[in-house]
C-alpha cells in the first residue's frame, strides 16, 4: 500500500491554473498533490549573446524554492548562492524545454521560464517542467496574436513526471514519503506524442532489472499522457 492509498499507476490530483501573475506573458500555477510550482514565462527581444545574429531563438529556465516550501526553513539561494542542485534542474527544465522549440520560428529572441516552488512534496522539477511548458505557450500566443512570429515556435507538448521502485513495486509520481524509501528513482520527461527527451535514472540502495526499467518507462508514458490532458484543459 502506498501512503497516500493510491494505486501503482496512479497520478496525484493534478490541476493548472493559468494567467495567475499580471506581468508575466505566460503563467500558471500547477499543483500536483501537494507539490505546487508558480510559472511563468518572459520574452525578451534579442537573444542572448552567443546568438546574436543567427537567427535563433532560445529558451532558458531558473528555478527556486522558497525558504518554506519544504518542511524546515531553507536558506534564500539570491543570499547565498545557488546550489548544485539547483543549477542541474534549471539546465533540465530549459534542455527539456527547448526539445520542441522550432527555435528559427521562435527569431532572436529570449524566453525564460521562471519555476518558483511555493510547497514541496516530491517531483518539483516534473512540475516545473509541465507548468513551465504551459506557461511557454501562452508567452508563444501572444506572440502569434501579435504578428511578431508567423508560424508556432512550439512543436509538441512536453511534460515530467518522476516514477520509482518503492516496496519492490514500480510506481507512478512519487510523493515525498515515497521519494524519500524509493530502492529506484527516476524522472521521465516526454513529448506529447511519447517522444523521450530526457530519462534520469538511479538506484537508491537497490539495483534494478531492464523488465523494471520498462515497467517504469511504461508508467511514465501514462502519466505524461494524462498531464499532457491537464495541459490541454488549463489552456482550453
Amino acid at each position: 500500500m502506498r501512503p497516500s492509498g493510491r494505486q501503482t499507476d496512479q497520478l496525484r490530483s493534478i490541476s493548472i491554473e493559468t494567467g495567475v501573475t499580471r506581468h508575466a506573458e505566460g503563467s500558471c500555477m500547477i499543483r500536483c498533490g501537494d507539490t505546487h510550482v508558480l510559472c511563468t514565462a518572459s520574452i525578451e527581444d534579442r537573444p542572448p549573446p552567443f546568438l546574436k545574429n543567427t537567427g535563433l531563438g532560445w529558451v532558458t529556465a531558473e528555478y527556486g524554492m522558497l525558504p518554506r516550501a519544504t518542511h524546515t526553513r531553507g536558506r534564500r539561494e539570491a543570499k547565498n548562492g545557488q546550489t548544485g542542485r539547483t543549477q542541474e534542474i534549471q539546465r533540465l527544465i530549459g534542455r527539456s524545454l527547448r526539445a520542441a522549440v522550432d527555435r528559427v520560428a521562435l527569431g532572436e529572441r529570449q524566453i525564460t521560464i521562471d519555476c518558483d516552488v511555493i510547497q514541496a512534496d516530491g517531483g518539483t522539477r516534473c512540475a516545473a517542467i509541465t507548468g513551465g511548458w504551459v506557461a511557454l505557450r501562452l508567452a508563444v500566443n501572444k506572440l502569434l496574436k501579435a504578428g511578431i512570429v508567423t508560424s508556432d515556435p512550439i512543436k509538441d507538448h512536453v511534460a515530467a513526471v518522476s516514477c520509482g521502485i518503492y516496496a519492490g513495486q514500480p510506481v507512478l509520481d512519487l510523493d515525498y514519503p515515497e521519494d524519500s524509501e524509493a530502492g529506484v528513482d527516476g524522472n521521465f520527461v516526454l513529448t506529447g506524442n511519447a517522444r523521450l527527451i530526457e530519462v534520469q535514472m538511479s538506484a537508491e540502495g537497490a539495483t534494478f532489472s531492464r523488465d523494471e526499467m520498462s515497467s517504469l518507462l511504461t508508467l511514465a508514458e501514462a502519466g505524461t499522457a494524462a498531464l499532457v490532458d491537464a495541459q490541454k484543459a488549463a489552456l482550453a
